[in-house]
């Protein structure tokens, strides 16, 4: 876990790299009727302007509701390691998933001012939270936390 702002700076772009990327790759590939090659390389135009909302968003925002929600049903002294991190990370998908999703519908999908916004935002919320919480606690959560203890190893 970060110790410091430039750590928390660092776990939290890795994370944003990771999820958003999968998650625009998942999002591009619904739209196209299945995942091609291409998918890959389109992702990561829309990467570049998803990240640094995923990265404003969490890191100024849903990483400190998550925290204050986690450290209020667990107490990092007591319980065990895991309980905290899968606390963090259910709380994030637990916000984020619908924020991002209302960036995507509004950036992606139409915009805000369509008839139909509130009907595809909730679409695309629904369709993203399997996802997003498969990819978080399977893959991304595991894979960067393992990462970041190489970079930064406890000491």
């Amino acid at each position: 876990m970060p110790k410091s702002l430039f750590q928390e700076i660092v776990m939290t772009v890795m994370m944003v790299f990771v999820m958003v990327y999968a998650m625009i790759c998942y999002n591009m590939s619904l739209a196209m009727g299945g995942l091609s090659n291409a998918v890959f390389a389109g992702a990561f135009k829309e990467l570049i302007i998803m990240g640094p909302i995923a990265f404003i968003l969490d890191f100024f925002i849903v990483g400190h509701i998550a925290k204050m929600i986690t450290f209020k049903l667990f107490n990092p002294k007591e319980d065990k390691l895991i309980f905290i991190v899968l606390g963090i990370s259910i709380c994030s998908i637990w916000f984020m998933c619908p924020l991002m999703s209302a960036a995507a519908t509004i950036l992606f999908k139409g915009g805000l001012l369509q008839k139909e916004f509130v009907a595809k935002w909730l679409q695309t919320t629904a369709f993203n939270y399997p996802m997003a919480t498969f990819w978080q606690l399977l893959f991304a959560g595991p894979i960067v936390r393992r990462i970041f203890a190489l970079i930064f190893p406890n000491k």
